[in-house]
């Protein structure tokens, strides 16, 4: 079984295209608007299955009109949403983001329902869980939630996978210790280990005191430099692609997606890393989060160009 659960949030993006953001008291136009779905969890999950993974997603959605759409979308993607829960009188989550014409993004998040999802959700899906050959985590939900997810998935003998974004300080050391894998950005990094990430070199030297600390496999995500691994097959980096970057939000969430699929499939992390750097980089060449990750046949046609 090479099912792969994810555990985590979903949002609804709001997204402004920007020339510049305003000043305190200031009102601009913005040149474009759209809304798509996101959240940190639901964009792993659908870039998974847009590769063909088999997903299984645990999240809650709220008591309005985005719930509707949130769920149709990942019943239209294939993902299993069997513990897709409602919240009654609850919003669902929703993330402001202004793009601006360097493509860099800038995001508010509201976590909405997210928030209400519990320890007892994943106690109620153990069955489908234990069921399962990697769980994903984030850490846009409760970080009772997540912690309790590591717990779960040590005694279960799942491996587990924590992209520990947002970036939060004072992560349970006990928990990270029996994670398999790690994917944190440089930012992420300097916040974890409390070391200065200012490129490769010195995401090397902290990405080494996690492993120390435990952590089976941990990989940093270079954004257009690639990705840089340490753990226990050694210590390697993946060079990124070149390209011409429209919009680089919701790419890290490509990469985790993508990673998840890959290594799922064969357990080979190199080629894993090196799929999920392409894919990354694919995803920023158009607008938008889950809309620019492209399936199975788009990702074939670009690897085969570039």
């Amino acid at each position: 079984m090479n099912k792969i659960a994810v555990i985590g949030s979903n949002m609804v993006d709001l997204i402004t295209y920007i020339d510049r953001m305003p000043e305190q008291g200031e009102t601009l136009e913005a040149p474009d608007f759209a809304m798509g779905c996101g959240g940190k969890g639901a964009n792993q999950a659908v870039a998974a299955a847009k590769l063909g993974a088999d997903v299984l997603m645990l999240t809650k959605v709220g008591d309005d009109m985005f719930a509707d759409n949130t769920v149709a979308n990942f019943q239209r993607l294939g993902i299993d949403t069997q513990f897709v829960q409602r919240v009654p009188g609850v919003s669902s989550g929703v993330a402001p983001i202004f793009v601006q014409s360097d493509s860099h993004n800038s995001i508010l998040i509201v976590k909405g329902a997210n928030a209400y999802l519990k320890p007892a959700d994943i106690d109620a899906a153990q069955g489908a869980l234990r069921d399962c050959k990697l769980i994903v985590l984030q850490l846009e939900i409760d970080l009772a939630t997540v912690y309790y997810a590591i717990e779960f998935a040590r005694r279960n003998a799942i491996p587990v996978l924590l992209n520990p974004a947002p970036a939060v300080a004072g992560l349970s050391r006990e928990h990270l210790s029996q994670l398999d894998f790690l994917i944190p950005n440089e930012t992420e990094l300097a916040l974890i280990t409390g070391k200065p990430v200012d490129g490769p070199e010195t995401a090397l030297a902290a990405a080494r005191h996690l492993v120390e600390e435990g952590i089976r496999h941990v990989i940093v995500t270079l954004g257009d430099k690639g990705a840089l691994y340490v753990g226990e097959e050694g210590e390697f980096r993946v060079d990124g692609r070149k390209v011409a970057a429209r919009d680089t939000t919701g790419a890290g969430d490509a990469f985790i997606g993508c990673f998840a699929h890959h290594w799922s499939q064969d357990g080979d992390i190199r080629r894993a890393m090196t799929q999920a750097v392409a894919y990354s980089a694919c995803s920023v060449t158009e607008r938008g989060t889950q809309s620019s990750y492209p399936d199975a046949a788009t990702f074939a046609q670009f690897l085969g160009t570039c």
